[in-house]
């Protein structure tokens, strides 16, 4: 039990939680509220996690850049994926998009109780998922903003990963971003 997390039928009501947040006494973190007054740190929107990921399923691609601190708000549909090799039972919510392939070990850190994808995995998988949606890779960009060293660390990770998708354009997306810092 986190004494600055309140989920939901935990402590409070779904009701009384509500009523609080519209007093001003919690706001919203991931899927949990904290006092208004708290700073707001990795560990906390890690655990705000508790009730959907634990160990067993990491927060993964937006949803664990803002649980590093790359992105100031959280996703609208959290990501989540397999943590372990063993299947479990995973969550049917609109909220949230699940990817039941296991991650391997040294892909994922563990923080507040709660599988989170590394730093340099989350980077990777952000890149490639901005090249299967052809879409803008703002988060990208953000992940970058936060810590430009994750890059070359990105490249060694593409570099020694077994067949992922997306791999040979994710690797000349993440050279060409590497090309335009050394410009």
């Amino acid at each position: 039990m986190w004494p600055f997390l309140y989920f939901a039928d935990d402590r409070l009501s779904t009701a009384e939680l509500t009523a609080a947040r519209l007093d001003g006494d919690l706001v919203e973190i991931g899927e949990a509220f904290m006092p208004a007054d708290a700073v707001e740190t990795r560990e906390l929107r890690a655990a705000s996690f508790r009730s959907v990921a634990g160990i067993h399923r990491a927060v993964t691609h937006a949803s664990a850049a803002w649980v590093h601190g790359a992105i100031p708000d959280p996703p609208l549909v959290h990501s989540l994926q397999r943590a372990g090799r063993r299947r479990a039972a995973f969550p049917v919510d609109a909220r949230i998009r699940f990817r039941d392939v296991a991650l391997p070990s040294d892909d994922v850190m563990i923080i507040s109780g709660v599988a989170v994808t590394t730093p340099v995995r989350t980077l990777v998988d952000l890149v490639r998922e901005a090249i299967a949606d052809a879409a803008p890779s703002h988060l990208v960009d953000d992940m970058l903003a936060w810590q430009p060293d994750l890059l070359d660390a990105a490249l060694v990770w593409v570099d020694r990963a077994g067949p992922v998708h997306h791999k040979r354009a994710a690797t000349a997306e993440l050279r060409r971003r590497q090309d335009d810092v050394t410009r």
